[in-house]
């Protein structure tokens, strides 16, 4: 399957789609505030690292893969799932980089800067996310 960035396709998202996913995303948040609240912030921060938007993404991008196949007469089941899956795996090795993050963060702010941490935390999230995505692609 090949990923492109297609900024056409924003015009095909209904209001009402963003506003699903803006409330689903602020309520997993909160529910992890909550928790973090009762049971400490060890334990929200592993409630708040999930992926609170993939949900809803995933739901609408099926939605729009059967849409458009049935435009041209076809079924769009197989793509959907297709096109889901890989959003899923995008979502995943996500979230492998943002492992690598938190470890760098937490390996260097006690002795560099918060900036300067944070700065490579984040090349280390692209490098290791860009990495992990061109290894799928070739298995």
């Amino acid at each position: 399957m090949h990923i492109e960035f297609d900024l056409s396709a924003l015009h095909e998202i209904r209001w009402y789609q963003y506003a699903v996913r803006f409330l689903f995303g602020g309520l997993i948040t909160a529910m992890a505030g909550v928790i973090a609240k009762e049971f400490g912030p060890v334990v929200g921060g592993l409630f708040l690292a999930f992926p609170a938007i993939f949900p809803a993404s995933a739901t609408l991008i099926e939605k729009h893969e059967k849409e458009r196949k049935q435009e041209h007469g076809l079924n769009g089941t197989v793509r959907a799932a297709e096109v889901v899956s890989t959003d899923a795996a995008g979502a995943a090795i996500g979230s492998l980089g943002l492992v690598v993050f938190a470890v760098v963060v937490w390996r260097l702010i006690p002795n560099h800067s918060t900036g300067w941490a944070l700065g490579a935390a984040t090349f280390a999230w692209l490098a290791v996310s860009a990495l992990l995505w061109d290894l799928r692609k070739r298995m």
